[in-house]
């Protein structure tokens, strides 16, 4: 599982161009990563499990790649819940592996979802581009002709199951410990990676004379991310309730059920699921990921998830009252200056006690 920790703030002190790299996946660098070497870089990036660490060093330009997904996924995750209380902030502070969400939340189902989609996305796109080796467009079906509707395949259809497969090799390296919370996370991170498969869209180029559509050159193309943000969004608000069952002779857990469901029905593969109800949010807690609300910003007239009174979990809010002013309605007056009126306006701001 890829989330942002400050434990990685040794690096940016020591490694500041690998920071850079990893931070904002810029390719620019990438003479630094073959100059410094891939064990010492990988050696120095916190949070790796033993298999990540292995393949960061016989990939070292994928790690520049997987570095931008992961900020990608945060950085979806925190637009999607600017809003509410709980906004992923605590996963942002600029650096890329490290600690996990502790508490088995629909927050943390949302969080390992999109950044397994986030991954696969950037791997994906990488391909595309030819900034990574090894992989490129997807030319499976290259050549083939829609006899029907009169289109063949052709240009640069990309290869969405190479990144797919990347992250799930990389991404799901993390999870080691046998027990539920692995299913879960290994569950909610394939469902990110199988809505942006659905989501791939087919784009296509007309050819023929005088602008005609006599036929057609059509590949296929990433979404939008923020599409797969909302997607996901639904999901965590659909997202279910499981438990682990046990084989009868084995102690780790086999596979997730639907709690509560009679008989052993599991979820559906695009289910977020999650094993325990997710805290109020209002206190600061490392463990679950939450800054609390003190001093957030809240809506003094909604009621909404970013009203006051839902927003500062009954503790009350303070009103700031500000004044701008500024020159407006200026004229240009014959010989030679400019006459302008001063304009004002009030503004009130709410900040949670």
């Amino acid at each position: 599982m890829l989330i942002i920790s400050s434990r990685s703030a040794l690096l940016s002190v020591y490694y500041p161009q690998i920071f850079l790299i990893l931070t904002s996946g810029s390719y620019l660098a990438l003479s630094s990563v073959v100059a410094l070497g891939a064990n010492i870089i990988c050696n120095k990036i916190p949070g790796l499990a033993p298999r990540q660490r292995a393949l960061c060093q016989s990939r070292p330009d994928a790690i520049i790649v997987i570095g931008k997904g992961a900020q990608l996924g945060i950085n979806e995750c925190q637009y999607q819940f600017r809003y509410g209380r709980w906004n992923c902030s605590a996963l942002g502070e600029r650096t890329v592996f490290g600690q996990e969400l502790r508490v088995g939340s629909r927050e943390a189902a949302f969080t390992y979802a999109i950044t397994a989609a986030g991954v696969a996305h950037a791997v994906t796109a990488a391909c595309s581009q030819g900034n990574l080796s090894q992989c490129g467009c997807d030319r499976e079906k290259q050549g083939y002709q829609d006899q029907e509707e009169g289109w063949k395949w052709g240009g640069c259809s990309a290869d969405v199951k190479y990144g797919v497969e990347f992250s799930r090799r990389f991404v799901d390296a993390r999870e080691i410990k046998k027990n539920a919370r692995r299913l879960m996370n290994l569950h909610n991170n394939e469902a990110g990676r199988k809505i942006l498969e659905e989501r791939m869209k087919l784009e296509c180029k007309c050819h023929g004379v005088s602008g005609s559509c006599t036929t057609k050159t059509c590949w296929i193309t990433l979404p939008k991310f923020r599409e797969i943000g909302y997607l996901l969004k639904e999901r965590y608000s659909d997202a279910v309730q499981v438990e682990p069952v046990r084989a009868s002779r084995l102690r780790q857990p086999s596979f997730l059920r639907l709690k509560e469901a009679r008989g052993y029905q599991k979820p559906m593969d695009t289910d977020l699921v999650y094993l325990e109800r997710s805290p109020n949010y209002c206190e600061e807690d490392t463990a679950t990921g939450s800054t609390g609300t003190r001093g957030r910003l809240c809506n003094g007239t909604s009621t909404h998830t970013d009203g006051c009174n839902v927003m500062c979990c009954g503790r009350g809010y303070n009103t700031h009252h500000y004044t701008r002013v500024w020159q407006c309605n200026c004229k240009f007056h014959w010989c030679c200056f400019v006459k302008c009126n001063t304009c004002s306006e009030k503004s009130e701001v709410f900040t949670c006690k």
